[in-house]
């Protein structure tokens, strides 16, 4: 074995070697900062071979049989698989805090490269991975599958794995399964990552010990597989882009790189993944952690749907100002024929009816108001019933001769082909030619069918080439208009993964809006993504899941706990419920960084008599508290996040308290909820 490739985090350290016979990269441990075992890797008997038990940082199907590769290679004439042979040495590159490790593979055929990359850095606990594969014969390589390099983590008894799961409007649920042996998968083949499952998992065990997360960023079909293998006393975690709806075609020259798959450990159990991937997201992936991107947001479409008047929107809009909203969204319904879903889409400018003067004297008005001014766009959606699609209907998936299949009365541009991704881009920049729209909210409402392009020899790609498409628009959107904050949405929490949270600044988390089932959904989100992403409003919407009444103040808390907005139709709210709102904004914007910056902490389930999100900061702590009916009189909430040997003033009285002391709560915002500010005061 030769000596190991250390790659520091910010509290551990990952340690890489290579194993004999040119085998190549494999996992030796991933500990606390000075603390080095002793490593034994597994011997092969009985009936596997050396590559088929040793922890693999990428496994190739030809060179390991027994459990699953994260790569197969069809080289054509019948040949399928590879024998890979790694070089006997690596590079680690230094750059700032930042460390990558590099390692190079070639296969017996001479056809095929392949590069690993293992990041880590010591501003954050995330660890990423990805390899390149490259087609340097002189034929046509098929990959059947092509995942980021793999997780193989020393798990002595068998994992609990906690996963994300739900449908349209119940996203995020929680749950959980025991593997003892076998395969664990999760996933989507519907061209975004789905409302079904997240692309994220943790790992641990009912002894205790380390939990480790998974996540995969990407934005497109995707699967992720846990497999144990019986008496391992591990799992190894693969994941990518989806092997059954898409197949990787390289051509001679041509490479592939797949996605970052994305590792965290946290030594004192699960509970310790959500902080570690909020911290990764707040100081990675986010552009800033400010309101300036996160801004208090009104939008109209529970007050309009499609009826979308200039003299109705600037009246919302006074009242919107008046109660301290931040940026004024206009949502479906103001382009070109949209009097419904069944017409418009595609057709990017303001409808002529509506709007025969343009957008500009609403523009004028809602900025005149002191907010900013947003639109509601789904670019990569056409109805047949538009311009664009009369002008162009080659543009939309199609499977051959196949009937043409709509959802929401829509089809779906195929965002593969170059001519409709800059198509998008020059009708972006136009529709933001006028600086003032400083907010878009990027929906997608449907998923992907029958996609692909019969005929193309990279047709099967369909999902990769869209989801390339889709990212090199945000990008487009980031680098020349920078002052735009843009929300991702896809029917609610249909397309949220660390590529998204990347280009984008909020995402939409659910159109479940109503606030017992909202939080259900919110509690699960927060487990892997932060409270600064979780766009989240205060409406009229009924609870259509859960029975127990909830008050006007218990929907303002629900929306608190994230990026607030609200989405309520203004004018049919009492004078008295505006002042309210008014009220419960300007708390909610002095309370702003401790509730997006804060470390999170959950205290039971949604579904308890009573549940708490707490927020912790230096110098304050915020809980927000929710309540059902039947619950205890003076239930105690013990904080998380005070700092040991400081002391906390609890606003409102003169209670201070230390770590460890538990705060009684009095129901004082409504009787339903309450919301607690604990400042620190000077330390001992």
């Amino acid at each position: 074995m030769s000596p190991a490739w250390e790659l520091p985090t910010a509290t551990g350290v990952y340690r890489v070697g290579l194993a004999p016979d040119d085998l190549g990269p494999v996992f030796l441990s991933w500990t606390d900062p000075g603390e080095a075992p002793e490593v034994e890797l597994p011997l092969a008997g009985g009936w596997d071979l050396p590559a088929d038990v040793l922890p693999l940082e990428y496994a190739v199907f030809g060179t390991r049989q027994r459990q699953a590769s994260e790569l197969i290679v069809d080289h054509g004439d019948g040949l399928v698989g590879a024998r890979v042979i790694w070089d006997s040495d690596g590079e680690l590159i230094k750059d700032g805090t930042g460390t990558t490790l590099r390692v190079r593979a070639v296969d017996s055929t001479g056809r095929l490269e392949l590069e690993l990359r293992i990041t880590a850095d010591t501003e954050h606990d995330v660890i990423t991975k990805r390899a390149v594969i490259t087609n340097v014969g002189r034929r046509r390589l098929i990959l059947p599958r092509a995942f980021a390099p793999a997780w193989d983590l020393p798990v002595p008894e068998p994992p609990v794995i906690d996963f994300l799961a739900g449908d349209w409007a119940r996203e995020f649920g929680t749950h959980r399964v025991t593997l003892p042996a076998g395969t664990f998968t999760i996933g989507s083949r519907q061209g975004v990552t789905s409302h079904s499952y997240a692309p994220v998992i943790a790992v641990g065990t009912p002894g205790g010990g380390p939990g480790y997360g998974v996540a995969l960023a990407w934005s497109g079909s995707w699967r992720l597989a846990a497999e144990v293998v019986p008496g391992s006393g591990r799992v190894r975690i693969g994941a990518g882009v989806d092997d059954e709806s898409c197949v990787i075609t390289l051509d001679p020259g041509e490479s592939y790189a797949t996605p970052e798959s994305l590792g965290v450990r946290a030594p004192e159990g699960v509970a310790g993944l959500p902080g570690r991937w909020h911290d990764h997201q707040r100081r990675v992936l986010s552009r800033d952690i400010g309101p300036a991107h996160r801004p208090i947001v009104y939008n109209s479409w529970y007050a309009t749907e499609f009826d979308v008047r200039p003299e109705h929107q600037t009246a919302l809009a006074e009242v919107a100002a008046e109660i301290g909203a931040e940026v004024f969204v206009v949502d479906d319904g103001w382009f070109a024929g949209r009097t419904s879903d069944r017409a418009g889409l595609g057709d990017w400018t303001p409808d002529p009816v509506k709007f025969p003067q343009g957008l500009a004297p609403l523009i004028t008005s809602v900025t005149d108001l002191g907010m900013r001014f947003g639109l509601w766009v789904e670019p990569e959606a056409v109805n047949p019933d538009s311009e664009l699609f009369r002008s162009h209907p080659d543009w939309v998936y199609r499977a051959g001769d196949r009937p043409l299949v709509t959802v929401r009365n829509q089809y779906l541009l195929d965002f593969g082909r170059p001519e409709v991704v800059a198509w998008c881009e020059e009708t972006l920049r136009r529709l933001l030619a006028d600086h003032r729209i400083s907010y878009l909210k990027w929906d997608m409402n449907r998923p992907v069918s029958d996609g692909g392009r019969p005929g193309d020899d990279h047709g099967r790609q369909w999902s990769v080439q869209h989801v390339e498409g889709y990212h090199r628009v945000l990008r487009m959107l980031r680098d020349e208009f920078g002052h735009v904050t843009v929300e991702a949405c896809s029917s609610g929490g249909g397309r949220i993964d660390a590529a998204v949270l990347a280009l984008t600044d909020v995402v939409w988390t659910s159109d479940e809006t109503g606030p017992r089932a909202r939080l259900a959904i919110q509690h699960g989100f927060l487990s892997a993504f932060g409270s600064h992403l979780m766009s989240s409003w205060v409406t009229d919407q009924p609870d259509r899941r859960d029975p127990d009444p909830a008050s006007f103040e218990f929907r303002f808390l629900v929306a608190m706990a994230g990026v607030l907005g609200v989405g309520s139709d203004l004018l049919a709210w009492t004078a008295a419920e505006r002042a309210r709102a008014a009220e419960l904004i300007k708390l909610y914007r002095e309370l702003r960084p401790t509730i997006q910056q804060g470390r999170v902490e959950r205290h039971g389930e949604p579904a308890d008599p009573v549940y708490a999100l707490e927020y912790g900061t230096a110098d304050r702590t915020v809980i927000l508290v929710y309540g059902r009916p039947g619950r205890p009189d003076r239930p105690k909430i013990i904080p998380r996040t005070l700092r040991p040997g400081e002391r906390f003033r609890v606003r409102g009285g003169d209670r201070v308290i230390t770590a460890g002391s538990a705060v009684e709560i009095g129901f004082a915002v409504a009787d339903d909820c309450h919301l607690l500010v604990l400042d620190r005061v000077d330390p001992y």
